[in-house]
């Protein structure tokens, strides 16, 4: 497997490309990102919200979250006001991991996301599927795929970990730990740093499989309906960095994916497109080798 130069990976693997201490007012303006009464997410607030906002709903959830500084939120009355209906502004597929609980890292209540959680943010055939019926029938804006430092997951599979149905699961992390450069140093769960290095990798192969995967998330991006992130959790700090390793030119500069079977692409994909103004003057993304679609 032909694996990326290393300023690659620090490009994007270790500097975030969206800020994630965001003020909490714009322009001296209140948040422009109302609740309903309830303070729960509205089916109308739901259609007018975008995905830049829905992004910028959860910088603003984690600042709060470092600071201490929660939202009051009145549970009894969400739960009422949720029971006919949802309308979640985003997706987090992140890691089973008891520290990483999205609702409380971005400060959120009932009905604000959807959640799916799993050992890796492992993103396969049903996490797909789930993903699909959240954006295109459910219309959540916006999909975050968040790993975090010292992943027990990574840990297991980049030491080789043998016990019952584990190595299926850890088999779907290994394509990342490949990807990491050797750089002289133990490619194990003692290097702290390489574990971490592999986490941030597992995020953009996540990312590359939705996109690569399933046809309705790519179009639903492609449109803009939608957008895709990364996301990295610091368990030592509790902050939260932002990516976005689909800005053009770069999502196919990492190296192609070894899928399981199960994974393999059905059919090509359009190129990524690039999303956000700094995208804009980037290199137009080269076609991926036979096999592993695009």
């Amino acid at each position: 497997m032909k694996c990326p130069s290393l300023p690659l990976l620090l490009a994007l693997s270790v500097l975030p490309l969206l800020a994630s201490d965001p003020p909490a007012t714009q322009g001296g303006k209140a948040n422009p990102f109302p609740v309903g009464d309830a303070g729960v997410m509205t089916r109308a607030l739901q259609v007018t919200t975008s995905p830049a906002e829905a992004l910028q709903k959860l910088k603003e959830g984690n600042a709060r979250f470092l600071t201490g500084r929660h939202q009051e939120y009145n549970y009894r009355a969400q739960v009422k006001a949720t029971a006919s209906g949802q309308y979640p502004f985003a997706t987090i597929v992140t890691c089973m991991d008891s520290r990483v609980a999205a609702e409380h890292v971005f400060d959120l209540g009932l009905g604000d996301v959807f959640t799916i959680r799993i050992a890796g943010n492992i993103v396969d055939e049903e996490v797909l599927g789930s993903l699909e019926y959240a954006h295109k029938v459910a219309g959540a804006k916006l999909i975050v795929v968040m790993g975090h430092s010292h992943c027990g997951a990574v840990k297991g599979a980049v030491d080789d970990v043998v016990l019952g149905n584990l190595p299926q699961l850890l088999a779907r992390i290994k394509p990342a730990v490949q990807a990491v450069p050797d750089d002289g140093q133990p490619r194990n769960s003692h290097n702290h740093a390489f574990v971490d290095r592999v986490a941030r990798m597992q995020v953009i192969f996540g990312i590359r499989t939705i996109r690569e995967r399933s046809v309705v998330l790519r179009e639903l991006h492609d449109s803009g309906k939608i957008d895709i992130v990364g996301a990295f959790y610091d368990l030592d700090s509790g902050k939260v960095e932002f990516y976005r390793p689909l800005a053009a030119g770069k999502i196919d500069k990492t190296p192609p994916m070894e899928l399981p079977e199960d994974l393999k692409p059905a059919a090509p994909a359009k190129p990524a497109e690039a999303h956000g103004a700094e995208a804009k003057h980037e290199e137009k993304p080269a076609p991926a080798p036979a096999g592993h679609g695009h």
